[in-house]
């Protein structure tokens, strides 16, 4: 197999905006509230479809079905694709939240995966806050409190993000991107989530959205206590460092200035360009990956060439 690009599904939500355009390129219809872009997906309906090479018009899930062996390399088989990678335009604040682990959701009717997730901060305005995990001291009761007061925000733990950091939010942690954010995501192929306040906001019905605030109250991990940016982990290869490892995946960021190989693991790689462009040895498209634009590189690509002309930014996300 090789490189496969494939067509993003937008996503949108009253609290999103138009940076997936002005800050990604993204080209994107009429309307203020382009929420998120889902770059590659397999959940459900949601299906992302190849558009370059022999495979175009393909959807994720018929080459887990039909490839599954040459996609995933050592982790076959697996009945569908297990990640999911994302840019979210946070406009206004996003609510109030938690996702279940693997166990809970699996109980959902009908059944899901937990979601483990991670963020990149891709751009900030002054004064933008990320809310993750809980203020030492709040346990359930104490958090039930405030909830039914409408202070929920009261035990946020909170900070200023800068351009680059890397946010871990595993299962099990409430937390909130605020307003002025765009930030890329990489998670479990899930979208099951728990709403424990929306910040008393109305959509465009002039109803609240729905809460699931005993949902969430059942799902919060009450041992997370206040979650702060990762420290990035350096590597055997200069040009790579670590920011995430979990159980669930991997997340290393790139930063190219001549030519690199990624690959050649027997697993798949999820590419992402965050600055610059490059070009992919074997990629039917023959044209350049530029900001805001994924790749999927199946194991059985092998190591792969990338070649950049200046300097250049990549997310690479892959399970362990």
């Amino acid at each position: 197999m090789y490189p496969l690009r494939f067509q993003p599904i937008f996503r949108r939500y009253l609290w999103g905006g138009r940076r997936l355009e002005t800050v990604l390129g993204k080209t994107l219809g009429d309307g203020d509230d382009y929420a998120e872009s889902w770059e590659i997906v397999d959940h459900g309906d949601d299906q992302s479809v190849v558009t370059n090479g022999s495979l175009i018009g393909k959807t994720l899930r018929e080459l887990v079905e039909s490839h599954g062996k040459e996609l995933f390399g050592r982790h076959y088989p697996l009945k569908t694709f297990p990640l999911l990678f994302k840019f979210l335009d946070a406009h206004r604040n996003l609510s109030v939240q938690v996702h279940p682990d693997d166990s809970s959701a699996a109980k959902l009717v009908p059944p899901d995966l937990g979601k483990t997730e991670a963020w990149v901060i891709l751009h900030a305005e002054p004064g933008s806050l990320v809310y993750a995990g809980l203020k030492r001291g709040f346990d359930r009761a104490a958090l039930e409190r405030e909830v039914n007061r409408g202070t929920t925000e009261l035990c946020l733990h909170r900070f200023k993000p800068q351009v680059g950091d890397c946010i871990s939010i595993p299962a099990g942690t409430v937390h909130a991107l605020g307003e002025g954010l765009v930030v890329a995501e990489i998670q479990q192929a899930s979208d099951t989530t728990f709403r424990l306040f929306d910040w008393n906001r109305v959509a465009s019905n002039g109803k609240p959205r729905p809460l699931h605030i005993e949902q969430a109250l059942q799902t919060i991990n009450y041992d997370y206590g206040p979650v702060e940016p990762q420290v990035s982990q350096s590597s055997h290869n200069k040009s790579v460092e670590r920011l995430v490892s979990c159980d669930k995946f991997n997340l290393d960021r790139w930063r190219l200035r001549a030519a690199e190989s990624i690959g050649g693991d027997d697993r798949f790689h999820i590419l992402t360009v965050l600055d610059g462009k490059v070009r992919m040895a074997n990629d039917p498209s023959r044209e350049a990956i530029c900001k805001g634009q994924t790749v999927l590189v199946p194991a059985s690509a092998g190591l792969v060439s990338i070649q950049s002309a200046s300097d250049s930014v990549l997310l690479d996300a892959y399970l362990p």
